[in-house]
């Protein structure tokens, strides 16, 4: 991936989230019930991009919960967040405390959430252990990202006419797994599913796709295409891509699931033990026997 590439795309400025990233948020809520407890405060990181609306049915599933946001873009993210029925002059203290904030350098959250930010992320081992330090003992990670699936017809398009890939490649759930446990979590759980989306052509196609991110291959095409190249693209997409039985073009999407927890810290192991002369006689008398 290219990181610089990436950082820019994730610092742009934007005004919504894209659709398919809100359905994913959607998804993502209704797996909230599965943990007995409700968080007591949670940290959205890249609101923007993981869901505006997903955001609000965070909100309204956790009310009473200390919401924070973390952003590259975080003005942005702050005021996109913000509530307008809870202005300063509308309502009392205790209510205009339940606005987003930015998190302090000592803030512990109990909960975690990261929709669709972490296949965009060029260290992403990195981040994992950023997002443990946020979490506080017995909080978890809740998250999703895109799969090595996603855009599987389109990146066979780009191979039969033999350009380099659309988008760089996506990680398996189960490094993803890999990749928590290295980075302090315990007891994770990853599942994926397979979101096929259907388009009219290839114009729809291509501007949901330019919503939803850039190519960040670090093989991609090193200049800017041509109106010929992108003629030539919507006709590709047109041929090669399979459609559905309204003539529909079809395009999937694998999305991962994951949560994990945040365990207690481990006490490190001394490198020798005591062990007193009566017990080592008792061991040994124990062995003979």
């Amino acid at each position: 991936m290219d990181a610089v590439a990436a950082n820019r795309w994730r610092a742009r400025a934007r005004t919504g989230s894209p659709w398919l990233h809100e359905e994913v948020a959607s998804r993502m809520v209704q797996r909230l019930p599965w943990f007995r407890e409700k968080p007591a405060s949670w940290l959205h990181w890249e609101p923007v991009n993981g869901g505006l609306q997903g955001h609000r049915k965070l909100g309204e599933y956790l009310p009473q919960a200390r919401c924070h946001v973390s952003a590259m873009n975080l003005p942005q993210a702050l005021e996109a967040t913000r509530d307008p029925a809870k202005t300063f002059w509308k309502t009392a203290p205790w209510v205009r405390n339940r606005q987003p904030m930015a998190p302090a350098p000592d803030t512990r959250v109990a909960m975690l959430w990261a929709n669709m930010a972490l296949h965009l992320e060029p260290m992403p081992q990195a981040l994992l252990r950023r997002w443990s330090d946020r979490i506080a003992v017995n909080g978890f990670l809740m998250f999703s990202c895109l799969g090595p699936d996603s855009l599987r017809e389109l990146r066979q398009v780009y191979r039969q006419v033999g350009w380099p890939e659309p988008a760089h490649a996506f990680t398996d759930m189960h490094d993803w797994g890999d990749m928590l446990v290295h980075s302090g979590f315990a007891e994770p759980v990853m599942d994926m599913e397979r979101i096929t989306l259907s388009y009219s052509g290839a114009p729809t196609l291509l501007a949901d796709l330019r919503d939803l991110g850039r190519n960040l291959q670090v093989d991609r095409f090193r200049a800017l295409r041509g109106h010929r190249w992108r003629d030539r693209l919507m006709a590709e997409i047109e041929a090669g891509l399979p459609r559905d039985q309204d003539g529909r073009l079809l395009l999937t999407f694998e999305i991962i699931y994951g949560h994990a927890f945040k365990p207690q810290p481990r006490s490190a192991a001394g490198g020798s033990q005591s062990v007193p002369v009566d017990k080592m006689r008792a061991m040994l008398r124990a062995t003979r026997r």
